[in-house]
């Protein structure tokens, strides 16, 4: 069966691959400077904190990174000569040292992206060969954009945020570093989204509001998450650490117990599921297929409840002279921040998600089937030796959030 017309790459993909290694370097450099300037200060362990995130995000996406190059190059149609093909830095047996080296350095990521950028450049500009091949690229980053997030900038924002609240004051390093750990996430719902939506017919393409309503209730979700983490971590510092590897094996386990089927090897598997388990400390993110709806509303309520014991015993234990100036309105702010955040996203799943109202059938599609059977039954389905490339990773995590009773 032949793949469907998936949207070719555009100026649009190339200016989101641009601002996504931007955003990443600014990210990396508002880091270094920051960790620099605890250093000079001798605040080691703010120091040794904010190094431990970036070290534990860095080899995590590297580890991802070199699986996936494993995975692919055992791809039929993975080494097919084009002019563009030629620039993709990671193909080709004769790369595997180097590859595997630049991953040891920790520059497997930071090559991606300046591969992406290159061949995006050659395919849109240049108009030469290998759009599918650029395409790809850019399903593989958004993923490891979404890890490199939720290990890094997510934690970091919330050590930020404890920072100011411990000394009660708030340097410019401080809030340049919150601002980009806060633009990178924002950015990466937003790109990751899009990568899923890419999959979908052109008439389900994602428009503007759509990604408004979907960044906006992330964002209200995540951002109540992390200051609640934030606030408990500034009354009980060393507490934060025991909670977060009591519930963290849990989540582990949930998604161990939902048959998770992303990576190619048992090994690889594991690292997604423990990645998985970070993931859902700050926010939920959809594994598995079928009906996910329960799956969500239970995750739902163990944060709020989790989150309302975290609150509660900033509350009880917190200095009354340092925070009266903000507890009544953090007290407002983080219930109704998450409330509102569930609100909308129960309209983005009224009004704007697309829905797979039929099972998907291995066999023949029927000629009236909508299209988003279509697109996801052959982006999961589709003989790798036909032209079209498609990243099946991704694929398979669009079958598990367009679906008719998946929320999330």
């Amino acid at each position: 069966m032949k793949c469907p017309c998936f949207p070719r790459y555009s100026w649009l993909d190339f200016l989101f691959a641009v601002v996504g290694v931007c955003t990443f370097l600014f990210d990396v450099g508002s880091d270094v400077w920051l960790a620099r300037e605890f250093y000079q200060r001798g605040e080691l362990f703010w120091f040794s904190a904010l190094l431990g995130f970036m070290l534990v995000s860095s080899v995590t996406v590297q580890m991802f990174s070199w699986f996936w190059i494993q995975y692919d190059s055992q791809l039929e149609n993975y080494d097919l000569e084009t002019s563009s093909r030629r620039v993709f830095l990671f193909g080709g047996p004769k790369r595997v040292k180097l590859t595997c080296f630049l991953h040891i350095c920790q520059l497997g990521f930071l090559l991606r992206h300046i591969s992406a950028i290159w061949l995006g450049f050659c395919v849109w500009w240049r108009r030469e060969k290998g759009s599918e091949y650029a395409v790809y690229l850019t399903h593989d980053l958004s993923m490891l954009r979404l890890i490199e997030t939720f290990c890094e900038s997510a934690p970091q924002l919330s050590l930020m945020i404890y920072i100011m609240l411990h000394t009660n004051q708030a340097r410019t390093i401080q809030c340049v570093s919150a601002i980009a750990s806060t633009t990178s996430i924002a950015w990466m719902v937003v790109d990751y989204h899009r990568s899923l939506r890419s999959f979908l017919p052109d008439k389900s393409k994602q428009g503007w509001l759509s990604s408004a309503v979907y960044f906006l209730w992330n964002l209200l979700l995540i951002a109540s998450r992390v200051v609640t983490v934030a606030l408990f971590a500034s009354v009980l510092p060393y507490y934060v650490a025991v909670h977060f590897f009591c519930i963290w094996p849990v989540f582990v386990l949930w998604a161990c117990l939902q048959g998770t089927n992303f990576m190619d090897s048992r090994t690889g598997e594991w690292l997604y599921r423990a990645t998985v388990g970070l993931i859902w400390y700050f926010s939920w993110f959809n594994v598995a297929e079928g009906k996910t709806k329960g799956r969500s509303i239970i995750y739902h309520l163990f944060i709020i409840t989790d989150s309302g014991i975290l609150l509660f015993t900033w509350w009880w234990l917190r200095d009354l002279e340092k925070t009266q100036s903000y507890t009544f309105y953090l007290l407002i702010f983080i219930p109704l921040s998450y409330i509102m955040g569930l609100l909308i996203k129960a309209l983005y799943y009224c009004c704007f998600h697309p829905k797979l109202w039929q099972p998907v059938d291995t066999g023949k599609v029927p000629d009236d089937a909508p299209d988003t059977i279509v697109a996801l039954n052959v982006s999961v389905e589709a003989d790798t030796s036909d032209q079209e490339f498609v990243n099946r990773r991704m694929a398979k995590h669009v079958n598990n959030f367009y679906s008719m009773t998946t929320h999330g």
